[in-house]
């Protein structure tokens, strides 16, 4: 069975399984009998649901995806009383990255606002604490992380692509030395989670996580690309080394790192994995091998499971299945699906 056909069963249960019209939002888990599962609102799970259909319209130009993404647009602007800015800074770009590939995948203008509504709101949470950076929460600035500086890099920088302002660019690059600098190990290029989170300045460096380290590697590859220079792409080859070898168990599959958000971490690195290995081939033969292992572990498990994608890529799930890992392992199908498309299938096998 190809790729495009594995992508095609994953988001086919995406569908069965989670799609709530009464919501126009994806129930959190399945089984949800009546929706009750509902009762928190995981806005940027809403986003990586955004994603995976943005991935799904672009692969297969299908109807399906461009009807779904208007009524999730509507359904996360109600849930979330009316406005997309909230108080986490990290959730409003990953917002802003999902409507920014709708808005290039449709043509759509309500996208295109909604992504400079957010990138306005965003750009609030620099300060001056830790040296720069911008904040994980409005009401903690002091408290400067991974997840809300790596992403709003990659955001500006493909905001300067999309539209050519100047000041994004300079935006992506301010952001990026401020992450490279604070939470970059620069003995081997592993990214750290955050600082100052207790008060005391101090790096959350137990803290190992995939997502910190597919958004550092994301971030390198979008501003390689508007900026030419080779450092950037230097920089995200030796994070994905860094995170292989730290992360990645003998037989290459990356670690369970539990359900809630942890079930997106490493969708999160397998995205910015695929970015990469588009980059160049000595990223190619990095980057597919890594993600070819992990797709053949998550597809023989999941199959057997209607295509419901747990926390271990190796087990099928048990019930219930989170939304945030169903995602995830879609994510990987697709970009498996992209890789196959554009010729990459003889990468696989290569170590």
């Amino acid at each position: 069975m190809l790729w495009s056909e594995r992508a095609d069963a994953a988001q086919e249960a995406l569908r069965r399984h989670y799609w709530n019209p009464d919501i126009s939002m994806f129930n959190i888990e399945t089984p949800c009998p009546n929706g009750d599962c509902n009762t928190i609102f995981h806005y940027w799970w809403m986003a990586h649901a955004a994603d995976v259909l943005v991935d799904g319209l672009l692969r297969t130009d299908e109807a399906v995806y461009g009807e779904t993404l208007a009524e999730l647009h509507d359904g996360i602007r109600r849930r979330n009383g009316g406005v997309y800015p909230n108080e986490l800074y990290d959730d409003m770009e990953w917002m802003a990255l999902a409507w920014l590939r709708a808005y290039e995948a449709t043509g759509e203008e309500k996208y295109k606002e909604t992504v400079h509504i957010l990138w306005e709101d965003i750009q609030t949470g620099w300060n001056d604490h830790m040296g720069g950076g911008i904040a994980w929460h409005k009401s903690q600035l002091a408290y400067k992380n991974t997840p809300a500086n790596a992403p709003a890099a990659i955001l500006a920088a493909r905001l300067y692509r999309c539209f050519g302002s100047a000041e994004d660019l300079e935006w992506a690059r301010n952001i990026y030395d401020w992450q490279k600098r604070s939470l970059v190990d620069p003995a081997t290029g592993f990214v750290w989670d955050g600082m100052n989170r207790t008060g005391d300045g101090s790096i959350d460096k137990d803290w190992k996580f995939t997502y910190c380290q597919g958004v550092f590697i994301g971030a390198g590859v979008e501003l390689w690309r508007v900026s030419g220079e080779p450092g950037f792409l230097v920089d995200a080859l030796r994070t994905a080394e860094a995170a292989k070898a730290e992360l990645a168990a003998d037989d290459g599959v990356f670690p369970d790192e539990g359900s809630g958000d942890g079930g997106l971490f490493k969708g999160i690195l397998v995205r910015y994995l695929a970015e990469l290995s588009l980059a160049s081939e000595e990223a190619a033969r990095l980057a597919v091998p890594m993600l070819a292992a992990n797709a053949g572990a998550l597809w023989d498990a999941g199959r057997s499971a209607a295509c419901l994608f747990g926390t271990d890529w190796r087990q099928a799930p048990a019930e219930p299945v989170s939304l945030s890992t169903q995602l995830s392992g879609v994510k990987l199908l697709e970009r498996m699906a992209m890789l196959e498309k554009l010729g990459f299938a003889d990468h696989e096998n290569k170590q």
